[in-house]
């Protein structure tokens, strides 16, 4: 027996014990309860059973029946489905790996050609892994080392400059007013707003605020921070300054001391004492803890 064949006997009051139960068993055997019992409740005296049967069944049927097919609201999803698909795969080919490090850190990267990337203290390097086979372009702020490997062009982008090359070894310093790009291996062309250069090993760019300056020759296998020690030669001091600050994560304040005077020297990265008697004896210099993270430096 159809259900619909079913409902209708009930109806009719026509079911016997077994069909009783089997309507008892319907999924929406309540709702109909519900709707004969609102039915019975509005019924004038005249009112006409079987018209009321009529409705009841054919509301039944249309509560049943599958929905029309909308065509234009289907295919606006397809459409929505695509948009979204192409927006995620878009994201997926322009999206930048990056990483930084933090005061007092430093990092090894590995990029998708298995070129070499060190980064000191407070620096962010930033690429496209999705893209890379046909752009090796990295962007870089703070301070890098560069082992990259041979291949197609290579190409570093900071705010002062470009540094490009085909297979080589190099650092790139960008901040505090300093755009330096020393070679050690290979050739590395660079270009800033004011000047091009093309490197060879031991050759350095350097342009300090806004002011490019000729170098000596670089005699060190690699840049001596990744060896936990920073070198400086004629640099102002305040550069030394703000270099000791991202390596040991605390403050210097001067009191009398000429912050844009020469300094040449080394400090260590591993002894906070040791490197503020580097920095400071050359510049006969005092220095005392003025609060848990804040050196105070002045002039003797």
């Amino acid at each position: 027996m159809t259900r619909e064949e079913l409902i209708l006997k009930w109806l009719n009051n026509e079911l016997n014990h077994e069909e009783l139960q089997a309507f008892q068993a319907l999924e929406d055997h309540d709702e109909l309860v519900r709707l004969s019992a609102g039915i019975e409740a509005f019924k004038a005296p005249e009112f006409d059973l079987d018209l009321a049967k009529s409705g009841l069944m054919s509301r039944i049927k249309s509560e049943k029946s599958p929905k029309r097919f909308n065509v234009a609201k289907y295919a606006l999803r397809i459409a929505a489905v695509v948009v979204i698909a192409m927006g995620a795969y878009y994201f997926s080919l322009t999206r930048e790996t990056s990483v930084n490090t933090l005061i007092a850190q430093k990092s090894s990267v590995e990029l998708p050609d298995a070129s070499e990337v060190v980064l000191n203290a407070a620096s962010t390097l930033s690429y496209n892994a999705k893209n890379w086979s046909s752009a090796r372009d990295v962007n870089l702020t703070g301070e890098a080392y560069f082992k990259v490997a041979k291949g197609q062009s290579f190409k570093v982008h900071t705010q002062d400059g470009i540094v490009e090359v085909l297979g080589t070894e190099f650092n790139v310093k960008v901040r505090d007013g300093i755009f330096e790009v020393v070679c050690y291996e290979g050739s590395v062309g660079v270009e800033s707003d004011s000047h091009s250069e093309i490197l060879k090993p031991g050759d350095t760019f350097l342009i300090l605020d806004g002011k490019y300056i000729a170098t000596e020759k670089e005699t060190r296998s690699r840049p001596s921070w990744t060896e936990n020690e920073s070198y400086f030669k004629s640099m102002p001091f305040r550069m030394v300054m703000n270099e000791f600050e991202r390596q040991y994560n605390i403050e210097l304040q001067t009191e009398q001391v000429n912050t844009q005077a020469l300094f040449t020297g080394t400090f260590t990265h591993d002894d906070i004492n040791l490197a503020l008697k580097s920095i400071t004896l050359p510049m006969n210099l005092k220095y005392g803890q003025k609060n848990g993270n804040t050196i105070m430096l002045s002039g003797e």
